[in-house]
């Protein structure tokens, strides 16, 4: 047979089918052990900067060498640098999906490897993903408009969210130069807040345009209102420059902040020049959920945005890397990034049958992230996923009324789905009747409780800054964590606060 002349002529050390097939095995065995060890390992790393230097060569094999040891070397080399980001105690940032169903699909996709750049690649690579993300589209609530089958928008699976917000920003830039082409580049304006994720600064960088932050106020919970924006935009005009996009967030990273959509809407309707790309990297896929649709503005995000952006690959059970991108005009993007060279034409593509979705991203190739989210979605179905969102929910508000009822603690912003952004506080404060540099002590105390926190292995949350205070969150939504996990962290910030307040205490008598 050919495939056994073909397996012949392979080196004895690289892994033919039936080398695959076993170390395959070995592999799933692997996979499944390290996961029901998962709650006992540490939650962070315990190695430091350089580890894998002393224990690496500085170059490769000059001759291969048996797989069954490379295998061994990822236990022994590969996992003790590695921070889980599936353990149940895992707090910090957001949390990142991995999956059975999501983690087979990848194996399926990399067996197929295939580079997605055009339909004629792989039809069904294309055309799963126009349709699951229909049917994501659809559960989130998006409006008609925004799906492949309307023939009108649609969604592409992007890296990252920063990757979405570029792209949009790109097509949102080639839309607003051809609406007003006597505009310069440098008088381009990209708008946010100063509770924004870093995606949209960077995305000024790359495109070297200008990044304006608005002030939000603690007083609106830290989310834009619409006269900020609406104020923003006279003065700019007036001043001769152009904010052609405006990137709104339905929660930040910080606080899990929302923008006031609604107002913003009414802005968009008197301003349709600007774009408005609404991220919602994390917390989008709460919008699976009818009831907290209206808190998510969803009406207004059917009504007024150009772009909406939410992963997958955060809270929503799809294997990293997975963020879903929604556009209501697909053509605002073709337009801007169509470049077709002779040996990249197709007749289905010339035709506009169908969608080559390099003409919906910056890279040419992709990679067949589709499958992955479409085995999630049948595996789970929508009252799963919609399950798993409210488990989450669930456990923050169980961590923020076990927070509100010790003295040591105090929230520090509304929680937001998931997320609750707290502080230590000494139960003898009153906030109101402070002196004025209680906030910079404040600030002290809770930068060594940080630090007690961080030093621990058997929990990850991380530290943020709300205009000036520093204060930690607790960003839950791993699909491992339980009831039992979120008291045996409030118990463990207790015992820390406790720790910290004793160490604090002693620094105001000297």
């Amino acid at each position: 047979m050919l495939i056994n002349r073909l397996a012949s002529m392979r080196p004895g050390l690289m892994l033919d089918i039936e080398g695959f097939r076993k170390a395959g095995y070995e592999a799933v065995d692997r996979i499944c052990d390290y996961y029901q060890s998962l709650a006992e390992r540490p939650v962070v790393a315990q190695v430091e900067p350089g580890y894998l230097a002393k224990l690496i060569p500085d170059h490769a094999p000059e001759e291969g060498e048996p797989f069954a040891s490379i295998a061994d070397d990822f236990q022994k080399v590969i996992l003790p640098g590695v921070t889980h980001w599936q353990h149940p105690s895992f707090f910090a940032y957001f949390p990142t999906s991995s999956t059975f169903e999501g983690t087979i699909a990848d194996l399926y996709a990399s067996s197929i490897a295939s580079p997605g750049f055009n339909w004629m690649c792989s039809p069904a690579a294309t055309e799963l993903e126009a349709i699951a993300m229909d049917w994501a589209g659809r559960m989130f609530g998006l409006d008609e408009v925004f799906m492949a089958s309307s023939g009108n928008g649609g969604g592409v699976i992007q890296p990252t969210a920063s990757d979405s917000c570029l792209t949009a920003v790109v097509a949102a830039r080639s839309r607003y130069t051809k609406l007003h082409p006597e505009v310069p580049l440098e008088k381009l304006i990209i708008y946010g807040t100063t509770m924004t994720h870093s995606l949209g600064a960077k995305a000024a960088l790359i495109l070297g345009l200008t990044f304006r932050a608005l002030e939000v106020s603690k007083d609106d919970n830290y989310g834009l209102r619409g006269e900020t924006l609406k104020r923003a935009l006279e003065e700019d005009q007036t001043a001769g420059l152009a904010p052609f996009i405006f990137i709104a967030t339905v929660g930040t990273t910080s606080s899990g902040a929302i923008d006031k959509l609604e107002e913003i809407g009414q802005v968009a309707v008197v301003h349709p020049d600007l774009w408005i790309h609404v991220d919602a990297a994390w917390a989008g896929v709460v919008l699976s959920c009818p009831e907290y649709r209206t808190v998510c503005h969803l009406d207004m995000i059917n009504a007024h945005a150009h772009s909406f952006c939410t992963n997958f690959h955060k809270w929503g059970l799809v294997n990293f890397e997975s963020s879903g991108m929604w556009v209501r005009d697909r053509r605002l993007l073709t337009d801007a990034l169509d470049v077709t060279p002779e040996f990249l034409r197709t007749k289905h593509g010339d035709s506009g049958l169908v969608i080559d979705y390099r003409n919906w991203q910056l890279p040419l190739g992709k990679r067949f992230r589709a499958l992955k989210l479409w085995f999630v979605l049948r595996s789970y179905g929508v009252k799963g996923f919609q399950e798993h969102i409210r488990k989450g929910i669930k456990h923050a508000d169980l961590f923020a009324s076990l927070i509100k009822s010790s003295p040591s603690f105090e929230i520090v912003s509304p929680p937001s789905f998931s997320l609750v952004v707290f502080r230590i506080i000494p139960s003898s404060l009153n906030p109101s009747s402070t002196p004025p540099n209680t906030l910079d002590s404040l600030n002290k105390l809770n930068r060594i409780f940080f630090h007690h926190v961080s030093i621990r292995p058997d929990i990850f949350i991380i530290q943020t800054d709300l205009q000036g205070m520093f204060c930690l969150r607790m960003a839950i939504g791993a699909a491992r964590t339980e009831g039992t996990h979120i008291h045996a962290a409030v118990k463990l910030l207790q015992e820390e606060a406790d720790r910290a307040l004793k160490e604090w205490e002693k620094t105001l008598t000297v």
